[in-house]
């Protein structure tokens, strides 16, 4: 239950301490005050330095304790080393909110990081709710609250607007700022989460959720520090009809250490994290100007089905460059409706393709308006592109003007405007249309809302793992489970395993392979070869007992150059099976988001094309067919041009099965890959045939 207290002493404060306030107009510590007065505070401000009897005109505090009235928030500005007594003195106080712009913590080494730890204790001890450290503050145009060093506040009046944004960069707030306030446009509240000790992404953005004024979520991301606090609020968020919009940085491959596997290469982080986000109903844009110019295109909007767009242009060569832009992204534009093919040829305007280019003859209010009439009218149409020419900079009454009469639209309709034209830009986005500076930034926004999923609530749980998964992994004792091992792991999770045994001579080779009948595989089991095709460790399609001792010999001749004999298990003698097509199922902690799922085609091709889909445990059914939808190498078993259907059915029980790993209560499992699953013919099943698992601690 949240506590109205510590949103309203956060957000709408009426009494501010500014903890190390300066009167000296070159000091960062000095800006605090003087924006609060400069945007309108209407609450009281008080300074505090035991230095000044005054400051900028208002009586200045020695101490936060020696201050009359009880206090909302405490701004702390003090050097790092201070920063733990004075909020302390803020417990002491009953202060229930305090701000610390103060570095120096966790970002800082080994020393930062203990103190942070100190603060994390005094906010778990007391219940004081802390923002930062580290942070730049917060600000709430709507509240004339401007509660932040950041220099952007020197602009000379803050506009209120209905997007609130949570950012882990402090000086974005300011960049976010400008470029909307340039379109005369604002925000509902700005917040600087800093280090974030205590209050972070997740709570702040749960705080807006409830915020009247609020319509739409950006978040500006470096990392996720709680990302199941984050699911339970994006799936609340998106109940309550509010969107939520991410950019995050880091989008290179650094940090993939996980090398045992194929899994650990193909599945990066920053594929992983968009995976999270979509899945939990949050539209990640790539482009920072999509991040502040797709908001009026989302307010009020749900996830779509359809993916038919049109296009009307007053320029052939702008409305192109988003038309392409779309179509390397998947996304076609929808055929041209009738009602507008005839209306333009009364206007002596003819129309080829599916690009509506009104050309200079249609730039005008009355033709403009009726075209995106009949589109927006149009069920077949999810969403309308207005593209305007250089009449948008110096006439906009063409063509710009009339697109006002749509504000309010059910229907997403965006704009973007060639030429360098402010005036058109400002005037579309004060009415609530999403207007583009760039061609880029245009198409991204209208692939990101067509590409918006609902949050994934409708799993009805797995079956937790047995308690024979549990009892054979403590009965290995060991941390890497080799193909036997692990195969009898994935068993008991109930994905199918071939028949087996296991040789140390070749004469016990032949034994279990006259037992189990020919053709066979044979293949060493050694920790130290967990890549066996690349070693020469496998040899296939075993047709009789001459060519098995021959692959025995065979084998331990190619590992010699690798292993002792100490280092190997033995030779695994299995029966050899037939499929349709070869599957890599994989398993991964990822160190932000936890456990996912990978699932691609077989072998080495799996990372050559990187096509993959990644999925977040818990999975349902109908995650993991959507699994196997996603990779486009598994179209062979889906049925492609009359190929003979694989066992999809059985592949998506596999799919979920595996996914159980993450369940296990005693253990936890670090990666897991079984590479290949073989997809068997409709209804035949599918069968691990190779795999390893690594445990995190045992």
């Amino acid at each position: 239950m949240k506590n109205n207290r510590i949103i309203d002493a956060l957000f709408r404060p009426k009494t501010v301490a500014l903890v190390g306030a300066s009167s000296d107009e070159k000091k960062t510590s000095s800006r605090a005050q003087r924006y609060l007065l400069k945007h309108g505070f209407q609450g009281d401000i008080f300074p505090v330095n035991p230095n000044r009897k005054d400051i900028l005109g208002i009586p200045c505090f020695p101490t936060l304790s020696s201050i009359p009235v009880p206090i909302d928030q405490a701004f702390i500005m003090l050097p790092t080393a201070k920063v733990i007594a004075a909020v302390e003195e803020c417990v002491n106080l009953a202060i229930p909110c305090v701000n610390i712009l103060t570095g120096g913590f966790a970002e800082a080494g080994e020393k930062g990081i203990a103190l942070q730890t100190r603060l994390a204790r005094v906010c778990q001890e007391t219940g004081v709710r802390i923002l930062g450290p580290n942070s730049i503050g917060l600000i709430n145009p709507v509240d004339r609250v401007a509660l932040s060093v950041n220099a952007m506040l020197d602009l000379p009046t803050l506009i209120p607007g209905n997007v609130g944004v949570v950012s882990q960069s402090g000086s974005l707030i300011g960049a976010l700022l400008s470029h909307v306030q340039a379109r005369e446009a604002g925000y509902s509240k700005l917040v600087s989460v800093g280090n974030e000790v205590d209050l972070g992404v997740s709570e702040i953005t749960d705080f807006l959720i409830d915020d009247a004024a609020t319509k739409v979520i950006l978040l500006f991301l470096e990392t996720l520090r709680s990302p199941q606090s984050l699911k339970a609020t994006a799936l609340r968020a998106f109940r309550a009809g509010k969107p939520i919009i991410a950019f995050k940085l880091g989008r290179s491959s650094v940090g993939q250490d996980l090398a045992s596997s194929h899994t650990g290469s193909i599945a990066g982080a920053d594929e992983i994290f968009s995976q999270f986000l979509s899945e939990n109903g949050i539209i990640r844009v790539n482009l920072f100007e999509t991040l502040f110019e797709l908001p009026p295109l989302m307010i009020g909007k749900k996830p779509m089905s359809g993916k038919q767009v049109s296009i009307v242009t007053t320029t052939g060569g702008g409305g192109a460059m988003v038309a392409d832009i779309l179509g390397t992204q998947g996304i076609e534009l929808a055929a041209v409706p009738v009602e507008i093919v005839q209306f333009l040829q009364t206007k002596k305007i003819e129309v080829s393709g599916s690009l509506i280019d009104l050309t200079l003859a249609g730039t005008k209010a009355e033709i403009v308006q009726k075209v995106i009439g009949i589109l927006l009218d149009s069920p077949e149409i999810q969403a309308v592109i207005m593209v305007v020419g250089s009449s948008g900079q110096f006439h906009p009454k063409l063509a710009v003007e009339p697109i006002l009469r749509w504000a309010g639209s059910d229907k997403p309709l965006a704009v973007y405007v060639v030429p360098n034209a402010p005036f058109s830009l400002a005037m579309l986005t004060q009415a609530g249309i999403a207007a583009f500076r760039t061609p880029e930034s245009c198409a991204e926004a209208i692939r990101a809302l067509l590409q918006w999923k609902e949050p994934h609530s409708d799993w009805q749980g797995t079956i937790a793992p047995s308690q024979e998964t549990e009892n054979l992994i403590r009965q290995f004792n060991k941390s890497t489970l080799l193909e036997r091992e692990a195969g009898r792991v994935f068993k008991s999770l109930g994905i199918s395993i071939p028949v087996s045994g296991l040789a140390h001579s070749a004469k016990e080779a032949v034994e279990i392979g006259d037992a189990l009948g020919y053709p066979l595989v044979a293949k060493v089991l050694s920790e130290k070869i967990l890549h066996k095709t690349e070693a020469g460790a496998v040899v296939l399609n075993i047709k009789n007992a001459e060519e098995l001792k021959s692959a025995y010999d065979q084998i331990i001749c190619s590992v010699s150059k690798f292993l002792t004999e100490m280092e190997q298990e033995g030779i695994l003698i299995q029966k050899m099976e037939t499929s349709l097509q070869e599957v890599l199922l994989g398993y991964k902690i990822d160190p932000v988001i936890g456990p996912t799922v990978v699932l691609g085609t077989g072998g080495v091709l799996t990372e050559i094309y990187q096509d993959i889909a990644i999925r977040i445990p818990p999975l349902s059914l109908k995650q993991a067919f959507e699994m196997i939808e996603e990779v486009k190498g598994l179209a062979v078993i889906r049925g492609f041009r009359s190929l003979p259907r694989g066992d999809c059915d059985a592949l998506a029980k596999a799919i979920v099965n595996f996914s159980r790993l993450a369940d296990l209560k005693q253990f936890r499992v670090f990666e897991a890959e079984i590479n290949p699953i073989l997809v068997k013919a409709e209804g035949e099943g599918v069968l691990a045939v190779d795999g390893m698992l690594v445990l995190e601690n045992t």
